[in-house]
């Protein structure tokens, strides 16, 4: 069964870790939807921006600061997303806090390494 996964933070920018982890879900047939700064499209996902609706969303995996993190809260919530994964540098405890609170999983790990050893 596929997943939805959301990735916050996503780039058109090769060098950027967001931009690998959407071509990785893609490879490995996960159903991916891109929010970014900056709309655009990574082979063939659009990268919307701002808050669109988005339903049936499984996992959020983090490519956004912490600083930046804040205004996208009640979104995040409001998606009652299974599982957050805060990437490397998007560690954020008073965040992680509050999603455990609300019955969601949260992972400090690289949705990169998950994919490519099997444990995503």
């Amino acid at each position: 069964m596929k997943r939805k996964t959301l990735v916050l933070g996503a780039s058109e920018n090769p060098d950027r870790y967001s931009y690998r982890a959407v071509l990785s879900l893609l490879q490995h047939e996960e159903e991916v939807v891109a929010i970014g700064l900056k709309a655009g499209e990574i082979n063939g996902v659009k990268i919307q921006i701002g808050t669109p609706p988005i339903e049936n969303v499984d996992t959020i995996t983090l490519y956004i600061g912490p600083k930046n993190q804040p205004e996208y809260y009640d979104f995040i919530f409001s998606l009652m997303p299974k599982r957050i994964i805060f990437n490397p540098g998007t560690e954020n405890q008073s965040f992680e806090k509050m999603a455990e609170e609300k019955g969601i999983e949260v992972l400090n790990a690289c949705t990169l390494v998950m994919l490519s050893i099997g444990n995503y």
